[in-house]
């Protein structure tokens, strides 16, 4: 049965509130559940929780005493509570005209005692309630309700608390990763080296898998800075990137290792053929000219490619392993990818 609730003319900016907590309140949260075992305690109930209300359901944040699933915000007592922004103590759902009949009331757990307070975000926006319910009417004093409020005003603080920590960490990651990001290509830099290569390769090697790399050199770049300047050269190594991004997947990682050479990971277990195709597709994309200002300027490809663990164990042996079959590539001509054999 739904309740007869009038949405408020600020449910718009309530739920963008609300939108903000969506990974704290996806689940349970720890510090809220232990809250509301704490007022279950103080107000002897069988039940207590901190529910945030969305669009449509009621997400429960923490809860404790008896296990409740969620439930659409329609057939929520504390819908009303966010809505009317207020206190509600409700002595006998029985005697409540609209939730008489609530599944709750005439089913298991069969409640007949509601009293909820607002839970409120930074801009005083309610998002959700602080509620305790029990399975036999009773009288709730004006001590109890004033307790009521204050668990309510601690479990705003500890959301407060929880978004700010989750957006700093947003922002913390965001700040790692921009500290290993090339201006440039807005590929990974050599931080990324030490920062992720490494922690992918030897989960690799933990596991018994394989794991590529190959060691990309453009022939010809220095002549195109000489000649042309650097304006244009930095338009040659976007344009490169946005072909290398063209023949990679998604979980290969690509470091710009400096100037016009890049190096690119690959974690998935490749084999030898793995490395060929890839390096194979990255030399067809080179080979056509880049254009800059009408002007066809080519940049080829030389490639080295080598295997964890049989071509080393750790990224400085591997690379250096790498870099020698690179060497090979080159002497043997250019515009193609010679394997470091051991």
């Amino acid at each position: 049965m739904g309740q007869l609730v009038r949405v408020p003319p600020n449910e718009t900016q309530r739920l963008l509130a609300v939108r903000s907590l969506t990974a704290i309140h996806s689940s349970p949260t720890p510090e809220l559940a232990v809250l509301a075992e704490l007022a279950r305690g103080v107000f002897d109930t069988p039940y207590a929780a901190i529910n945030i209300i969305d669009e449509d359901w009621q997400r429960i944040a923490g809860q404790a005493g008896l296990k409740i699933s969620e439930c659409s915000r329609d057939m929520s007592i504390c819908t009303r509570v966010v809505f009317e922004d207020e206190l509600l103590v409700i002595p006998d759902l029985a005697e409540d005209t609209e939730l008489m009949v609530a599944p709750f009331v005439v089913e298991d757990p069969y409640f007949r005692f509601y009293a909820g307070a607002p839970v409120r975000l930074e801009n005083g926006l309610p998002v959700g309630a602080f509620c305790v319910l029990d399975q036999t009417p009773r009288r709730f004093s004006q001590g109890e309700q004033k307790n009521l409020m204050q668990f309510a005003q601690i479990a705003s603080a500890l959301l407060r608390l929880q978004k700010n920590n989750l957006l700093m960490g947003i922002a913390e990651t965001g700040l790692r990763t921009a500290a290993m990001t090339d201006p440039l290509t807005r590929f990974f830099n050599r931080s990324a080296l030490e920062g992720i290569v490494d922690g992918a390769l030897s989960t690799a090697i933990a596991a018994g898998r394989s794991f590529g790399v190959l060691y990309l050199d453009m022939d010809g770049f220095k002549s195109i800075n000489d000649r042309f300047g650097h304006n244009v050269g930095d338009e040659v190594l976007c344009e490169a990137a946005s072909r290398i991004r063209s023949v990679t997947r998604a979980d290969d990682i690509i470091v710009r290792m400096g100037g016009d050479e890049f190096a690119i990971f690959v974690p998935n277990q490749p084999e030898k053929n793995t490395l060929m195709s890839l390096s194979e597709r990255l030399l067809v994309a080179f080979r056509a000219p880049f254009m800059v200002d009408g002007v066809s300027i080519f940049a080829r490809l030389s490639i080295g490619a080598a295997l964890a663990p049989q071509d080393g164990a750790t990224r400085t042996v591997l690379l250096r392993n790498v870099d020698a079959a690179l060497y090979q590539a080159k002497a043997a001509g250019r515009d193609r990818v010679a394997i470091y054999n051991t």
